[in-house]
């Protein structure tokens, strides 16, 4: 039963990305918004609903380290398991908008996240404020300037969509994204539990992979129909979304606090999701100036099977 909940959670993902996706290049075309814009704010919000149910539903029932976990852990999956896999598939030239914003962002964002969490374990309520009022400051600086600074080119086969379309697409999108989310996080714990295997270990492996799907599909079907500037916003957007969202709004509600049977999570997960987000700026400018290939690709999908390999030994 769990390996068909899997089955059945992936195929509805893989359509709700290609619905969300055709919301978001209708709506860009629609607000004559860049498309990478797009994918920093629909696109992410939208493939980051996932991780926010999973965190929300864990903090409340007290699996606290399958909440941050699954945050952590999924911003480990998106660099080095969705970007890489979607670079090898396709080469993405990277937007000045990259280094000069979304990238210092998503940095912050985790400084941030380790200062809150190694203080004391917890996520505070005040913390989880300070991180969702600086999504607000995020997103109010993305539309009002970042609209204007990025230059994007509208391939010839897209066409606008009249409004009521956009919210179709966007809302049957989003429901595909929840409900293969959910069937998927429920056959994966119910697997994992099964084999012994803790919340926290569980959280930053199997449901960190669970909800990074929608960013896999999303990137995967951008990249197919060659929106490449939605695939790397989407991406390093979400991973804004996760920490600035996602922990901010779930602490709000309430405190979110690492258990002494999580404490891997401060002392080893959450370097590597530093070390990784860190290493993309340099990868960007080697051997070719703002490009992601192949060969980075390879480089971030053998750091992610070492992650994985370590995190279960």
């Amino acid at each position: 039963m769990s390996i068909l909940y899997i089955i059945i959670g992936l195929t509805l993902l893989v359509f709700g990305g290609n619905w969300l996706l055709k919301a978001a290049v209708g709506l860009s075309l629609k607000l004559n918004i860049p498309k990478i814009v797009i994918g920093m704010t629909v696109v992410s919000f939208a493939t980051s609903a996932p991780e926010l149910i999973v965190s929300i539903k864990s903090a409340l029932n007290g699996a606290t380290g399958l909440a941050v976990g699954n945050v952590i852990g999924s911003n480990i999956a998106n660099l080095a398991l969705v970007l890489a896999i979607t670079v090898i598939l396709s080469p993405i030239d990277v937007e000045k908008s990259f280094y000069k914003t979304d990238w210092p962002v998503m940095m912050i964002a985790s400084v941030m996240l380790y200062f809150f969490i190694a203080n004391d374990s917890t996520i505070q309520t005040y913390e989880g404020a300070i991180l969702f009022a600086s999504l607000i400051a995020f997103l109010i600086y993305l539309l009002r300037f970042q609209k204007l600074a990025v230059v994007d080119e509208v391939p010839e086969d897209d066409e606008e969509m009249p409004l009521f379309k956009i919210a179709m697409f966007l809302a049957i999108g989003g429901f595909g994204l929840w409900a293969g989310s959910e069937l998927l996080i429920d056959g994966s714990v119910t697997l994992a539990k099964n084999l012994g295997v803790s919340d926290a270990v569980i959280g930053v492996t199997i449901v960190s992979v669970g909800t990074s799907v929608p960013e896999l599909a999303a990137s995967i079907i951008a990249v197919i129909n060659k929106e490449k500037a939605i695939s790397l916003g989407n991406l390093i957007g979400s991973n804004v979304f996760n920490i600035l969202a996602v922990l901010g709004i779930t602490s709000l509600i309430t405190p979110i606090e690492v258990k002494e049977d999580a404490a891997s999570l401060i002392s080893h997960d959450i370097f590597w999701m530093l070390g990784i987000s860190f290493v993309i700026l340099p990868l960007v400018f080697i051997p070719k100036g703002r490009r992601l290939g192949w060969r980075d690709g390879v480089l971030l999908l053998m750091a992610y099977i070492t992650f994985v390999y370590i995190t279960l030994s």
